[in-house]
């Protein structure tokens, strides 16, 4: 179901996170609920994607859309 997000004991205490960074779901979320957009959350975290970032919000409300 989700293809960018991943859980490793050994990254971030298994907190789910974006596959291939240390950059936890949660974090991405807390981004959204201080007011950041996506535009800025990308243009600060290039390592991002808009599709990764896509899958955090989904994965937080499956049927939120965005």
């Amino acid at each position: 179901m989700f293809t960018h997000i991943a859980y490793n004991n050994e990254i971030l205490g298994g907190k789910p996170h974006i596959l291939g960074t240390r950059l936890s779901i949660e974090f991405i979320l807390e981004l959204f609920a201080s007011s950041a957009t996506k535009d800025e959350v990308l243009k600060t975290y290039p390592q991002l994607t808009a599709e990764a970032v896509e899958e955090a919000l989904k994965y937080e409300n499956p049927t939120h859309l965005h």
